[in-house]
């Protein structure tokens, strides 16, 4: 097998006007949970579309687990799972029979199926209920089974448009966690697309963040982080004297210092150590009660590269 689950170069599709895509090049290694970040109408769904052989690019190429997208989509389309803008679920039949049914579907051997769909509801918790129809479940419980029905045939990969999209903070916690113990359990890639940047941050191993169809960055979300911003530290408590600041200032990782009300903020010019900083101001005489060191998240970078781009 390739060592990378999906390769673009130069991946492109225009809808008339609309270019939807814009030479995107990425490339996801196996077992990864690779996140796909942008505003809506920025060309998630659209790159899914194309990885999946269900849309022709209009230029460059596409290859998934070594298959090309153009000529061989129906090999593609085998080996994966997906869950998009719905769950493809029959809400008069039980999450059971709604299993049974994609796995006869999906040709999932018949010695097989019925270990499997037990396997996979027990992992998610749903076992007990498993022959109640699912029309009577929380969004978040057919979300499960939605993500279920994606893993029946032991796909390679699967690709998850928002699987957390209008769920409770409750419900999307717990699906979140349902997806890294199966991901991880079962060896997956998965090519995830959400605008829960927390959630990305939790899951992804890698991050790709896109605006009007274009990559903007692409890496793994410590990697990202770094390069939004310089690091800070603060520090609050007492007796932050001229002294006490100018020993800080002359200390080589800090850029620059500022007090109000008792709490100092330390701008870095690199990622270091807060403990040199504070037995510098404690020798200087200052009372330090409280510190903490602020590194950026990953919606900072989310929110910075799209000020860039506007």
């Amino acid at each position: 097998m390739p060592e990378f689950a999906i390769r673009t170069e130069g991946l492109t599709r225009d809808f008339k006007t609309l270019r939807a895509v814009d030479h995107l090049s990425i490339e996801v290694p196996r077992g990864t949970v690779f996140g796909f970040l942008g505003p809506n109408g920025s060309g998630k769904t659209t790159t899914i579309r194309l990885l999946l052989g269900l849309l022709e690019p209009t230029g460059g190429r596409a290859e998934v687990l070594g298959y090309d997208t153009r000529t061989q989509a129906q090999s593609i389309r085998a080996r994966c799972g997906a869950l998009l803008e719905y769950t493809g679920l029959y809400e008069r039949l039980s999450a059971q029979d709604n299993l049974e049914f994609y796995a006869r579907v999906g040709r999932v051997p018949a010695a097989e199926r019925t270990a499997r769909i037990r396997g996979l509801l027990e992992n998610l918790g749903l076992w007990e209920r498993s022959k109640e129809p699912v029309g009577s479940w929380s969004r978040g419980m057919k979300q499960k089974v939605a993500v279920a029905r994606t893993l029946l045939s032991r796909p390679d990969i699967i690709f998850l448009d928002e699987p957390t999209s209008g769920l409770d903070p409750v419900a999307a916690a717990t699906l979140r966690t349902d997806l890294e113990t199966l991901a991880r359990q079962q060896g997956l890639t998965v090519f995830l697309t959400t605008h829960n940047l927390d959630e990305a941050e939790k899951l992804c191993d890698l991050v790709a963040v896109i605006r009007k169809g274009q990559l903007l960055a692409l890496g793994s979300p410590q990697e990202l982080r770094a390069t939004s911003g310089s690091p800070h530290v603060e520090i609050r408590g007492r007796e932050f004297s001229p002294a006490a600041l100018a020993a800080l200032r002359a200390h080589p990782a800090v850029a620059g210092v500022e007090v109000k009300d008792g709490l100092l903020s330390v701008e870095l010019k690199y990622e270091a150590e807060a403990a040199p900083l504070v037995s510098a101001l404690v020798s200087a005489g200052a009372q330090v009660e409280e510190v903490h060191k602020d590194t950026a998240s990953l919606e900072d970078v989310f929110l910075t590269l799209m000020e860039e781009e506007k």
